[in-house]
């Protein structure tokens, strides 16, 4: 007995032992259930968690990645997935103007945008075709932004054609030369972007005005625009043809340059003759654009006719007449306000990249001007040209004060017709340039420690600010009711008495002269900018009980 015992306390030999033998100590485990299958498959779904595959069937399929999930509860809601003041409820009426709802939505994030509430109906149940929307908002953005639209209001038009048809998580990204938009239908499935260059760049506020139009019924819930009849009446856009004939361009070229030697102390010989070196620019100008010549050296054949007239009227009558006055005149049908006003609108609204290179483009075409100026003034002073004399950087606006405000009326006319606005907006427009130059007038004549470039931002707010009510009450874009009303307050006068002083070899003179007329025009600019912002502010706009603010660009001090 005591040699079996110790017989089993020997240990086993290893092939008396098992793999899966239990080990000496360990509890032994409680057989598995009969009713209970064994799983073992890692991705199984542990025990005492609800199987979500099947309660998914009995749910109805999430259409929108921004609808509130099934598991979400207003108790146990993470602070981040809903802002403190609700998601926003954006609705587009035919009494809100859509580039307020637009410019709202699109400073939004993405995650805060409502669900878009597709105003155009679709045959097809699937929806709209994806592709051929994109493309046709591409096609109405770049009509805009070739017409000099600012690039604010080109993306608010481009997310209010998208939305419109349907489209949510629509990205529009605009540059001076380069059109893009991504959709991404889903949070899992790939975005679609598309792209288009704008290569040719044109004036022509009656075409501008149209695709404004067609924006805007497209945006109505009360017109159904297919995307058929939407190709079809951009196509009719695009093949319209310009209000205004060629001899009536070159013909308001002159009547604009004629009106800006009077509103400089020009009589009736200088108007005639500013007139006529400005027509001669004006075609000599359609001759090189004819051969192909870039933009730079249109500009310096356009400003050299004016300056030869003002140089040869100088030479013949020496002190009789201003012969000043007829290269300012024709300074002023040259200068690119539009550019200008654009480009800083721009830098204001957050586009850095499209001011600067509008503003560039400015600064190319300024150049050209100044090289053409330069290269007749030096002459006339090799010809001993005395009437040619810098007296004064600003106009005088009290001596003759009726006929500079029938100046002013005419050079905005002139300009209005330059820039092809649509007939019934070219009265509104002249009233508004008299009515910037009567501000401008009073208060560079009553205020004596006012200086004439804040004067000229007073006027020229005054201008913005009535443009876009304007605008507000056609539904239509602001730049015909503003581009041509500033042309009174260019800064002819001092653009050229400071190339006069450079080709006198007068370097401080002409560079303070330029400097102000640099001044005077980015007063301008940010006057009209500013104006039409505190017509938004003073507005109540439609909604606003229920939709966000406008968000700044930027909230913060510049880091």
């Amino acid at each position: 007995m005591a040699d079996q015992e110790a017989e089993d306390r020997k240990p086993q030999s290893d092939e008396a032992r098992s793999a899966f033998t239990q080990p000496t100590g360990v509890m032994p485990q409680p057989p598995a259930p009969e009713d209970e299958s064994q799983t073992t498959s890692e991705f199984a779904i542990p025990t005492g968690l609800p199987n979500l595959a099947s309660a998914s069937t009995t749910q109805e399929t999430e259409k929108s990645a921004f609808t509130t999930p099934h598991t979400y509860s207003s108790r146990t809601a993470p602070p981040a997935f809903t802002p403190p003041h609700g998601i926003p409820l954006v609705k587009l009426t035919k009494e809100t103007p859509w580039q307020d709802q637009m410019r709202t939505m699109l400073r939004m994030p993405v995650a805060e945008r409502p669900t878009p509430e597709a105003s155009q109906k679709h045959e097809d149940e699937a929806g709209p075709a994806v592709p051929r929307v994109l493309d046709l908002t591409l096609r109405i953005g770049e009509l805009l932004l070739a017409g000099g639209e600012g690039a604010e209001d080109v993306e608010a038009a481009m997310f209010a054609v998208c939305r419109s048809y349907g489209l949510d998580r629509c990205e529009p990204t605009v540059t001076f030369t380069l059109l893009s938009i991504s959709h991404q239908p889903s949070l899992v499935d790939d975005p679609v972007t598309a792209s288009r260059t704008v290569r040719r760049r044109g004036t022509d506020y009656t075409r501008l005005a149209a695709v404004f139009h067609l924006v805007d019924d497209i945006s109505d819930t009360d017109i159904d625009v297919s995307l058929e009849e939407a190709y079809r009446r951009l196509a009719g856009i695009r093949r319209n043809r310009h209000p205004y004939p060629g001899w009536a361009l070159t013909a308001a070229s002159g009547l604009l340059a004629g009106s800006a030697s009077v509103l400089v102390g020009g009589g009736a010989l200088v108007f005639l003759v500013a007139a006529f070196g400005a027509m001669l620019g004006d075609r000599l100008a359609w001759l090189c654009a004819g051969r192909g010549l870039p933009e730079f050296y249109q500009f310096v054949g356009a400003a050299m006719p004016p300056a030869a007239m003002g140089v040869t009227l100088s030479v013949l009558h020496s002190q009789e007449v201003n012969a000043s006055a007829v290269i300012t005149g024709g300074l002023f049908a040259l200068i690119p306000g539009r550019a200008l006003v654009a480009g800083v609108q721009d830098g204001l609204t957050g586009y850095y990249i499209t001011a600067a290179a509008r503003l560039l483009e400015v600064c190319y075409l300024v150049v050209g001007i100044v090289v053409g100026v330069l290269l007749v003034l030096s002459l006339g002073v090799m010809l001993d040209a005395t009437s040619l004399k810098a007296e004064t950087a600003f106009v005088a606006v009290d001596s003759r004060p009726v006929i500079q405000i029938l100046a002013s009326m005419a050079l905005s006319l002139a300009f209005a017709i330059l820039l092809q606005q649509e007939r019934h907006t070219v009265l509104i427009v002249t009233l508004n340039g008299g009515i910037a130059w009567v501000m401008f007038g009073a208060l560079a004549q009553t205020s004596i420690d006012l200086s004439p470039v804040a004067a000229t931002a007073i006027a020229a707010g005054l201008v913005g600010l009535f443009g876009q009510l304007f605008s507000r009450y056609r539904f239509a874009s602001s730049l015909p009711y503003v581009t041509a009303a500033i042309g009174p307050l260019l800064p002819g006068s001092a653009t050229y008495f400071g190339l006069l002083a450079l080709a006198q070899n007068d370097m401080n003179t002409g560079i303070n002269s330029l400097t102000k007329a640099a001044a005077t025009a980015l007063a301008i600019a940010i006057g009209v900018n500013l104006g039409s912002e505190v017509s938004r502010m003073i507005l109540k706009i439609p909604g606003a009980t229920t939709a966000a603010n406008r968000r700044a660009a930027k909230r913060t001090r510049g880091f």
